[in-house]
């Protein structure tokens, strides 16, 4: 079973280019990710996607329990697979009359996000992007609209080393109000673009559990900000479980959309923190070969375009590497993501021939 040629959008079908029953499977999986992407989930304030997901899950008649910074599905083989999501999206924060900052760096969490983060980085490489992007202002817990506005020009603050926004229209916000990127799915030419990282990984597993999945699915909090790898392995202890068999899904941004087009799947052989499971990875590997998938490694992509960067990319420290470390390889596994471009914005971009090639992927596992 392989997902033919590319998906070109079309009058009758976003997913015209796919045939027989993939393309119906596909469009299934944009079902479920098109309404998940309008609920706010911005960093630190991710009640409310939650109370979305624990219902969307509690109707599949699985066991469903929420913890601080965690909500954790289980079918009848819980310890047969686990999977795990952060479900945390950027936005900004209100820390002020009229100020806004970007949510995942304000500075309560700067001590947890320092050391070779990616996300640290790509302050410096998405600080223009963002001038005329729509926003939306949320209640905390409760996600309840409050209205909109337009960021009007956003610059890194040297004091602070935060990103910061100016935005019309949202002057009457209070401090401590989440702003969501006004999103919506956006389907061309067999591409999707959206603030896809990482509530597309989130559909995927519940996309999974609808087909049959009788594993473990981790959805964690604060990922952003360098903290749900704590909620994750708490949960783990909490229930005093070890494996090798933990898989991330995230997506996995690339320069161009030459380089991310040169795989369906992303995996990596480690993170700065150390190397992952071989065993599991060599596991996806394999699985790919045996279903004509292509892929590619991101470490090893990282470390060769270093060659002739001047300023070295960091190799980035992924939730799972945490993991690994602080139990010393006792709870490991390895990654699967997305390939994709315009990352860390509300336009990040993935082709849809790559979201077939993961879900295919993970469909051998049922």
């Amino acid at each position: 079973m392989v997902f033919l040629g590319q998906a070109v959008q079309s009058k009758n079908s976003s997913t015209a280019g796919y045939s027989g029953d993939y393309r119906a499977e596909l469009e299934d999986f944009l079902d479920i990710l098109k309404p998940l992407i309008r609920e706010p989930a911005v960093v630190g304030n991710e009640d409310s996607f939650f109370r979305v997901l624990q219902r969307e899950l509690e109707e599949l008649g699985l066991n469903v329990q929420r913890y601080h910074g965690v909500l954790v599905a289980q079918g009848t083989r819980p310890k047969e697979l686990f999977l795990s999501a952060h479900i945390d999206r950027h936005g900004l924060l209100c820390t002020g009359p009229n100020e806004f900052q970007y949510a995942a760096f304000i500075a309560g969490n700067q001590g947890e996000n320092m050391g070779g983060s990616t996300s640290e980085h790509m302050l410096h490489v998405i600080e223009d992007r963002f001038q005329g992007q729509r926003v939306q202002a949320h209640l905390p817990y409760t996600g309840t609209y409050l209205g909109q506005g337009e960021i009007t020009r956003s610059f890194i603050c040297p004091e602070r080393q935060n990103l910061i926004f100016e935005v019309s229209g949202l002057d009457f916000v209070q401090p401590g109000t989440p702003v969501s990127f006004l999103d919506r799915l956006n389907i061309v030419n067999g591409l999707i673009s959206a603030q896809l990282d990482n509530v597309v990984s989130a559909a995927m597993i519940i996309y999974l559990f609808q087909r049959g999945f009788q594993g473990t699915g981790l959805f964690t909090a604060q990922e952003e900000s360098g903290r749900s790898w704590r909620y994750a392995l708490s949960w783990f202890q909490r229930e005093r479980l070890t494996t090798q068999r933990l898989l991330v899904l995230d997506t996995s941004p690339y320069a161009t959309r030459e380089d991310a087009d040169a795989q369906q799947i992303t995996l990596r052989h480690r993170d700065a923190n150390g190397p992952f499971c071989a065993q599991m990875t060599q596991e996806l590997v394999n699985r790919c070969h045996e279903l004509k998938l292509s892929y590619g490694f991101k470490d090893e992509y990282i470390e060769a375009q270093n060659k002739t960067r001047v300023r070295p990319y960091p190799l980035g420290r992924t939730e799972l590497g945490r993991i690994a470390t602080a139990t010393k390889g006792a709870i490991s596994g390895t990654t699967l993501q997305i390939p994709t471009t315009e990352y860390h914005t509300a336009t990040e971009t993935a082709a849809l021939s790559a979201i077939a090639g993961v879900l295919q992927l993970l469909m051998s596992y049922l």
